[in-house]
């Protein structure tokens, strides 16, 4: 499944109904409470019409009034508070929704496996947990309550309507049934609007995430303009399909009053000649008229619910397919599924605990491998061991399925087809938390997260001693850079690191995998963007590392490639030879062309 698609599939109103209800259900009693809260509410209002037609027979009898008026007083002022407290408690509850909503999305889309994400805009994944989240506050509890409230108050205000006078409850209802069936007509208008609305939010997202994104390449290109017009079509769109919603919502709304008013003029004139007529009393037709004004409550409330629910239908589509992309195990799934297979249980840090120490070695047998299926094949049986520590350099020209050699390791691909054993281990029977925990990487462009250097630093490590941040930050040559920064670790380094240099984002993301002690340590072109100084002292680092750490490495430089223990020479997806270097000039053509293009001879 994927969200590359500008268009959410529809749920069915079954699906719509289960997955609403999964929001609802841990909420459902406190939501009943406030519920109750406003039936209360809704049932002082109801009295008020009796009240005041007893008030109008007092004073017809030229009755003392006084108690009746302290009553209606009364059933005012506790209707209100009733309803605020109930109000309060649902408005409460539906914040407490959406936050259990945003906190299960994030939790499952932070684990989505890599080709999902890379097949998803992040952009329209932000709009589901920001915008979408937020329209179920008001579908898991105000829908579902106005619907419950409305119905019950429409159903007892009818009843006492009935008990007035059924003639005129008949000329009400037709009215009411007459426009109601205009208003049903208009409802899959607002679900399929409010469905395009949300999904040109998500659009906006994603064009915006594309510029901040590359916000250097933006203002380099001279391209401000053409991309504010991009997002400016995309907010133009979200417009006018919200301008949609509204306007199909607003005849929903205004149904109500024009079914009222009508209503009212002809029970009017209905009931006027029934009073003339001797039918009813004055009194009852007031008490009528007043239940019909009281009615637009109930009626409203009923709009509102279904109104809310198609508004919801569409956020609620976009969240569940958000919900159904393919995720990795969490870690306490995979450690009670490895705690099962030992016969025993333990936390995620008691197993890293008790991991194997010492470097890893690393075996590939015969994989291969492809992005998705229809694509062509990466690599091509490749075949390489890695016994244990030392360094082991993997070459070649570009496009030769280097780089996907620690995107298997790490398993956020997995092999099409052959093995890859860590410590012997396929890497499938690794729970991934363990397997990662014991791995190092530095990706090529060295990435850094907003926030400060010691976020940044700790970020795999959190628990990391001063010493040991101040042993990596001397070793890592970032020492003198965190001496001369203003707040030192504490610094903020910007969105992605902006106000470090290359070199400086590299030298903190080598630091950050060397922090963490890893068995196995991959460095993906980790130097490529360090001056001669700063390469030099780090490639004595990795060496260094490399007595204790079973190192990979992907580069093109001289001094990484001739002090690897071993060289891995890949082309096309395949392993053309392993060697030393020494030995890959004289043996290899492919090597030596690229050694000699490197000047990697000058040194052999």
């Amino acid at each position: 499944m994927t969200l590359a698609q500008t268009t959410t599939p529809e749920l069915s109103a079954r699906d719509t109904w289960r997955a609403l209800y999964r929001h609802f259900r841990p909420h459902r009693w406190t939501v009943a409470f406030g519920g109750f809260l406003a039936l209360i509410g809704a049932a002082t209002g109801i009295t008020q019409p009796l009240a005041a037609k007893a008030l109008v027979e007092r004073l017809g009898q030229q009755e003392p009034v006084t108690a009746i008026l302290v009553t209606l007083t009364v059933l005012v002022v506790l209707g209100t508070v009733i309803e605020a407290v109930g109000a309060y408690v649902l408005e409460r509850t539906a914040e407490s929704v959406v936050l259990a909503a945003r906190r299960t999305l994030i939790g499952r889309l932070l684990r989505l496996r890599l080709p999902e994400m890379e097949r998803s805009r992040p952009g329209d994944l932000m709009s589901r947990i920001t915008s979408d989240t937020t329209l179920l506050r008001a579908v898991t509890t105000n829908s579902i309550v106005s619907a419950a409230i409305g119905g019950l108050g429409f159903l007892a205000t009818i009843v006492m309507m009935a008990v007035m006078d059924p003639v005129l409850l008949g000329v009400t209802l037709g009215v009411i049934v007459v426009i109601s069936a205009s208003v049903a007509l208009v409802m899959p208008k607002i679900s399929q609007a409010a469905k395009r609305s949300q999904e040109a939010v998500g659009e906006i997202s994603t064009r915006l995430e594309r510029a901040f994104g590359a916000f250097r390449t933006v203002k380099s290109s001279g391209a401000e303009d053409r991309e504010a017009a991009v997002i400016d079509a995309a907010a133009t769109q979200a417009w006018r399909h919200g301008l949609t919603s509204a306007k199909w919502q607003s005849v929903a709304s205004s149904s109500v009053g024009l079914a009222v008013q009508v209503s009212f003029l002809a029970v009017l004139g209905v009931g006027g000649a029934r009073v003339a007529s001797g039918a009813i009393s004055v009194a009852t037709l007031v008490a009528f008229l007043l239940y019909l004004f009281y009615l637009i409550d109930p009626v409203s409330k009923l709009v509102e619910a279904v109104t809310q629910y198609q508004v919801g239908a569409a956020a609620i589509a976009r969240i569940e397919e958000a919900e159904r992309l393919e995720t990795e195990p969490r870690p306490a799934a995979a450690q009670a599924l490895a705690g099962a297979q030992a016969g025993a249980t333990a936390t995620a840090t008691a197993t890293r605990g008790t991991a194997v120490a010492g470097p890893a070695s690393l075996v590939f047998e015969d994989v291969t491998f492809r992005y998705r299926d229809g694509q062509p094949f990466v690599h091509h049986g490749v075949s390489f061991e890695v016994p244990g520590a030392g360094m082991t350099a993997f070459v070649g020209p570009s496009g030769a399925g280097k780089t996907t050699v620690f995107g298997l390791i790490e398993r956020f691909y997995d092999a099409t087809g052959g093995r890859i054993l860590v410590d012997g281990k396929d890497v499938r029977d690794w729970p991934l938390d363990e397997l990662r925990a014991c791995i190092g990487y530095v990706e090529q462009d060295a990435p850094v997260l907003a926030g400060t250097l010691r976020e940044n630093l700790l970020f795999a490590t959190p628990d990391a001693t001063r010493e040991q941040i101040r042993e990596v930050l001397v070793r890592t040559r970032l020492d003198a850079l965190v001496d001369r920064l203003p707040d030192g670790l504490d610094t903020v380094v910007g969105h992605r690191g902006s106000t470090l240099s290359g070199g400086e984002r590299q030298r903190v993301a080598i630091a950050r995998a060397l922090l963490r002690g890893p068995r196995l340590l991959l460095l993906d072109e980790a130097t490529s963007q360090l001056d001669a100084v700063n390469e030099l002292a780090l490639r004595d680092v990795v060496a260094e590392v490399a007595r204790e750490v079973t190192v990979l490495v992907v580069a093109h430089r001289l001094s990484t490639v001739t002090l690897a223990d071993r060289i891995v020479v890949m082309e096309a997806g395949r392993v053309r030879a392993v060697g030393t270097h020494a030995e890959l000039v004289a043996g290899d053509t492919l090597y030596g062309e690229l050694a000699a293009t490197q000047f990697l001879t000058s040194t052999t």
